[in-house]
């Protein structure tokens, strides 16, 4: 027995490993307002200019889970999976994944259960391995940002890690990077089993042959062309799948002259893309807002003419105004922070 005022016994390892590994579960009743918008007392602080001070890894851990259990019993995660489920079932079939791998890697994504039920069978241990025959995703993860002082960031992150079980995806799978990440959460993110980056890529990113999902939420205009650009041909974006800014929206919003200038690869696949936009709620509008699933149908892309697949320019940002990046917080912006990734 513990008695008020006894001295705690220190954190160990083992007990922050459990708590990472520990299956997610829907939280009981209560009110569907999320946490975007019933932020508790301590997080409310992270929407103002400043944001609340960092804690240990079990608070981290705590605040993640936390934030799971409001997006299990949303209205927001049931449809944002029905939106993610119709475009890599159109994206598996492109690849012609075998019947019986289409069927298993789809399977768990199918809304049959309540948005209230676990992302994962209770008792069951997230990042274990892709069942036998499934389509073999690859996740990478781009500018998530401080998740543990910023409850935008961290519900981001929760997302993420559902939508990573729910799709039987191994967490080691996972591949995230932002270079403004503390040591604090880079600890809580290897707790979690998901592959912290250290260094920048320095472009090396490309499919590789391999199924991919981009996890690249309001991420700068830049670093979508420069993905673009680092898997230009059929091949490669025929095999790629972006959660992130609507393109469409980019066309929307940004001149023309300005698009072709200085983001040519995004204005380039417009015509060769589908676009899936993510519901709408109140609830986490200003987490999700000018979200999309978006992927490169073969067909479209074939239709692209000769000289679209010619253009190989490196993307170069010198003339660029507003640059947005993903950059050291220690360094000014420039085309060099964004060509190392």
């Amino acid at each position: 027995m513990t008695y008020p005022g006894a001295p705690r016994a220190p954190l160990t390892s083992e007990v922050m490993a459990a708590a990472a590994l520990e299956p997610w579960r829907a939280a009981g009743p209560r009110s569907r307002r999320s946490a975007a918008r019933r932020p508790r007392r301590r997080e409310a602080a992270a929407r103002g200019p400043g944001a609340e001070p960092e804690a240990n890894e079990i608070v981290v851990l705590r605040r993640i889970r936390e934030a799971g259990e409001d997006l299990l019993i949303s209205d927001f995660w049931s449809s944002a999976l029905d939106t993610i489920n119709r475009c890599l079932t159109k994206h598996l079939e492109q690849l012609k994944a075998p019947v019986g791998s289409l069927s298993e890697a789809l399977g768990n994504l199918h809304l049959g259960s309540s948005p209230g039920e676990s992302a994962v069978a209770t008792g069951s241990i997230p990042g274990d391995t892709l069942a036998t025959g499934s389509c073999h995703w690859k996740c990478v993860c781009y500018g998530i940002g401080n998740f543990a002082t910023c409850i935008i960031a961290r519900i981001q992150l929760t997302f993420l890690l559902l939508f990573l079980e729910k799709c039987h995806i191994p967490r080691s799978h996972c591949r995230v990077y932002d270079p403004l990440f503390s040591p604090l959460e880079t600890a809580v993110l290897q707790s979690l089993g998901v592959t912290v980056l250290s260094e920048n890529e320095a472009r090396k990113r490309n499919v590789g042959g391999e199924p991919t999902i981009f996890y690249m939420l309001h991420c700068g205009t830049a670093l979508y062309n420069n993905l673009l650009w680092s898997n230009w041909s059929v091949e490669a974006l025929s095999r790629l799948v972006i959660i992130g800014n609507s393109f469409r929206g980019l066309e929307e919003r940004l001149l023309t002259r300005i698009l072709q200038k200085n983001y040519p690869y995004v204005a380039k696949i417009l015509k060769g893309l589908e676009e899936l936009e993510f519901p709408q709620t109140s609830q986490y509008m200003d987490i999700f807002n000018d979200t999309s699933v978006q992927w490169f149908p073969v067909q479209k892309l074939k239709q692209l003419s000769t000289d679209t697949w010619a253009f190989r320019d490196e993307p170069d940002y010198q003339d660029c105004e507003d640059l947005e990046i993903i950059r050291n917080g220690t360094q000014e912006a420039s085309a060099a922070d964004l060509s190392s990734l």
